[in-house]
């Protein structure tokens, strides 16, 4: 008896011995405004992670899916579906964007399946859409908010303009900045709302421009916020001495938009590869691989899937309960997440990072784009767990 395995036609009992092979599936932005966030770096990434494991776990290969979700909630969940119902995947990652991801996360809880969230953004994901096996292993609206709001607050100017994106990640971006801004003392003097992957921001800026505000500040991200400052250059509001502040900016945006135009800029970010040793012997090896370097996205993506790979490995199964109870009895320190724990909530709060872009005089390479000027601490950063609103935590 002949079986068909990898294309190749082999004894039945050659092919019963073949293990089957352990599924990890990365769901991202493969082709669209977010794809250099995520995308196939974040499929790198996972894939580094599994090689630095060791590429097996319980004597079976351990394989990497792909897919591209094309920033639609439905068609995320429809393969996240498929994912668990027919192919067999252990866990999921990425899942960048807000809406795809809450999507895909409300599927996984009712299938008590684990997902490992480094790409989407809302703080919804570990408050009202919590699930007992999901985590938040990247970042957060209001981790990235909170210090970018009060950077703006303090050196750029008390009255602001929103231009956001109009879902999820975008309204949850600016409520939490908004927060930040009306404990200060400021206010916000007007909010324009954009549908997401938009390629004329011209009548957005000029509201921002016409209201006065000491400040536009950019609730959205990935292109969408590039676009937005590049026209706004051309509008000549940055050169008028108005203040134009992404709240959420990765380094492929600041690199694409160029330093002459962003510099000085100070954002959040998670990761920074060029942060110390630890980072730059990763990013050299990312680098190698991908081309570019390594968003928070994608760093994320390579840090969820080896802790998790070594939980499950610790606890000699893929049983949901004792990967999950691992992973948060587990301190996380790696490349990525410094002096980390995971929460009953399923957030992972980690140090992050205000950087600066650096000035064209100051660069002294094309990703020679930033400089680490404060550590957050976690504790700092990201929320504490008693203003959580998981429906399943134990109140005391």
């Amino acid at each position: 008896m002949w079986a068909l395995v990898g294309g190749l036609l082999i004894a039945g009992s050659a092919a019963a011995q073949s293990p089957k092979p352990v599924n990890i599936g990365v769901m991202s932005d493969m082709s669209g405004l977010y794809s250099q966030i995520g995308g196939r770096g974040s499929v790198v990434a996972a894939q580094m992670a599994v090689d630095d494991f060791g590429g097996e776990i319980f004597g079976r290969p351990i394989k990497v899916l792909s897919a591209d979700h094309l920033n639609k909630p439905d068609i995320a969940a429809a393969r996240a579906r498929e994912w668990v119902d027919r192919d067999g995947v252990v866990m999921m990652t990425d899942v960048l964007g807000s809406a795809t991801g809450i999507a895909v996360q409300n599927l996984l809880a009712e299938k008590n399946f684990v997902i490992m969230n480094t790409g989407t953004a809302s703080s919804a994901i570990t408050n009202k859409e919590c699930s007992p096996y999901s985590t938040h292993w990247s970042y957060d609206t209001q981790a990235i908010a909170a210090s970018s709001a009060a950077a703006t607050l303090s050196e750029q100017g008390d009255s602001w303009f929103f231009i956001t994106a109009d879902y999820a990640f975008g309204h949850m971006l600016q409520a939490d900045a908004t927060k930040v801004l009306t404990k200060g003392g400021g206010k916000v003097v007007g909010t324009v709302k954009h549908p997401l992957n938009s390629g004329d921001f011209s009548s957005y800026i000029l509201q921002g421009q016409a209201s006065g505000a000491k400040v536009i500040v950019l609730a959205n991200t990935g292109g969408d916020a590039t676009n937005a400052i590049r026209q706004a250059k051309e509008f000549g509001v940055i050169s008028s001495g108005q203040k134009v502040v992404p709240l959420l900016i990765f380094d492929s945006d600041i690199k694409g938009l160029g330093l002459d135009v962003v510099q000085g800029v100070k954002y959040t970010t998670g990761f920074y590869w060029d942060y110390d040793d630890r980072t730059r012997e990763w990013s050299k090896r990312f680098f190698e691989k991908h081309r570019a370097q390594a968003s928070m996205v994608q760093a994320a993506t390579y840090s969820a899937t080896l802790a998790y790979l070594q939980a499950a490995k610790a606890v000699g199964s893929f049983d949901r309960d004792k990967v999950m109870a691992k992973l948060r009895e587990t301190p996380i320190d790696d490349m990525f997440a410094r002096n980390a724990t995971l929460r009953e909530d399923g957030l992972l709060v980690h140090d992050m990072y205000m950087a600066q872009v650096k000035t064209p005089g100051e660069s002294k390479g094309e990703w020679d784009i930033a400089k680490v000027i404060k550590v957050i601490p976690g504790n700092e950063a990201f929320a504490p767990i008693s203003e959580s609103q998981c429906p399943y935590l134990k109140r005391g």
